[in-house]
């Protein structure tokens, strides 16, 4: 009897030992959204972003993540595409990972990524803005809640599906996206390149993504390399993943850490290329970026290094070029004064045409002046003008501007138009909605 109770202890601290071994790893707080779009209305369809985001969902599901509509969100338009990265940005608040993975059609305007509803259909590059999603939105949702490591998978390189539409988009393939802090970007090509659709099921990235994280022992960086080297292989060097990375604090495993292991911990002691790296990125010239190199030419930082090394390049090129008569002053950064051009539309039904429109800010940004063709009023004026006042005085990227427009009487028109828009991450452009009593539109401007 003393043997077997011996026996029946040494079997239960075993599977312990086993369990401790296995658990930190699945440990976090892990949340993901998967998006697959393939049943495009106006463009040609793909076949395998829907099996993508379904191999993804199936494959996260298996290692701790919880998603987000508890499966892959198939064939979205704007709205559904815009509600699922609502619920992303609160389910990701307290959450030790977030994950963001993308397969569908995507394009650079530009130098910005938008990612492409299932219904969208600009015929000009003011309808981007309005029809699908700023990948910067996308990023936004993870930025400020608290996750120790945020992930962002984009297989959307593939060609530009709107050419000869009028956007000033630069060629195929995405632009490459500055990480934020604590973050990974993972292209499924390089930046300006255009990724394969793949003959099989699923597109080769999609493929050796799903079939590398399920494997235990490999570290975040590890993986994503290791599966740039697969889909290099597959595609015969036509295809090379791209990791755009901010330096991230600890070690994370998808699947299980090493037999010594712990995941997502800080790391006592950091390597030296890591030390380095950090070093690098205070003091981030030329000649800081080219000492890296030479002592770490491979790795994922490398790739970082190299990129960091060519803006700064750009910066002395910029630096050496001869003076030019100086420009008018700028506005200062963040500032609504100055003159804003734009367009406004009404809904769909409606018959009249879009009106082009100014907005005239006046130095403190709170008040100022609009002009416009008369459309509406009486035709004893050929232009209408109205008084401005806004909810801000100064923008910031993704902000919510509210502009009260008042005409002054002029062709009979008196009433008040209330606009409500989102600054972009440049602060060029605001772009939303218009309102008055029962008729609404979109509007955009610029500057």
């Amino acid at each position: 009897m003393q043997r077997a109770r011996l026996s029946v202890c040494f079997w239960l601290a075993v599977a312990i030992g086993c369990l401790l071994a296995a658990g930190p790893a699945r440990a976090e707080k892990r949340v993901a959204l998967v998006i697959g779009n393939s049943a495009y209305q106006n463009i040609a369809r793909l076949d395998n972003p829907r099996n993508d985001a379904k191999l993804m969902a199936e494959t996260l599901q298996g290692l701790g993540f919880q998603l987000i509509g508890n499966g892959p969100q198939i064939d979205l338009d704007k709205a559904g595409f815009d509600g699922a990265l609502q619920k992303f940005g609160n389910a990701v608040v307290g959450a030790d990972v977030a994950l963001f993975y993308y397969a569908g059609h995507g394009v650079q305007v530009g130098g910005r990524n938008f990612l492409v509803p299932v219904g969208a259909n600009p015929t000009k590059e003011a309808d981007v803005y309005l029809q699908m999603v700023d990948t910067s939105v996308v990023l936004s949702q993870m930025d400020g809640a608290g996750t120790k490591l945020n992930i962002v998978v984009l297989d959307a390189c593939r060609n530009n599906p709107f050419g000869g539409r009028g956007l000033r988009a630069t060629g195929g393939g995405l632009a490459q996206m500055q990480a934020p802090e604590g973050t990974l970007i993972s292209y499924a090509t390089q930046p300006g390149n255009v990724a394969q659709d793949g003959d099989g099921a699923n597109s080769p990235y999609s493929r050796a993504l799903a079939t590398t994280i399920r494997k235990p022992g490999l570290g975040l960086f590890e993986a994503f390399n290791e599966v740039g080297l697969e889909v290099k292989k597959a595609t015969g060097g036509e295809q090379q993943p791209w990791v755009s990375s901010s330096p991230i604090s600890g070690a994370f495993y998808f699947a299980s850490p090493p037999a010594t292991g712990v995941a997502m911990q800080p790391a006592p002691l950091i390597d030296e290329v890591q030390k380095d790296f950090d070093i690098a990125q205070k003091i981030d010239s030329r000649e800081i970026w080219e000492a890296f190199l030479q002592n770490h030419p491979s790795g994922m930082l490398a790739s970082v290094a190299r990129t960091r090394l060519d803006q700064a390049k750009k910066r002395e090129l910029a630096l050496a070029v001869p003076s030019q008569p100086a420009p008018p002053p700028p506005l200062a950064p963040g500032g609504l004064s100055g003159n804003w051009s734009g367009t406004y539309y009404y809904a769909s039904g409606k018959k009249q045409q879009p009106v082009q429109f100014v907005f005239t800010f006046s130095q403190t940004g709170c008040s100022g002046r609009s002009e416009e063709p008369n459309t509406f009023g009486d035709r004893t004026a050929p232009k209408l003008f109205a008084n401005l006042s806004c909810s801000v005085t100064s923008l910031s990227p993704g902000q919510l501007i509210t502009i009260v427009k008042t005409y002054d009487g002029t062709g009979g028109v008196s009433h008040s138009v209330l606009y409500t828009g989102t600054v972009s991450p440049d602060l060029h452009t605001i772009y939303g909605r218009w309102a008055i009593k029962n008729v609404r539109g979109d509007f955009i401007m610029s500057r």
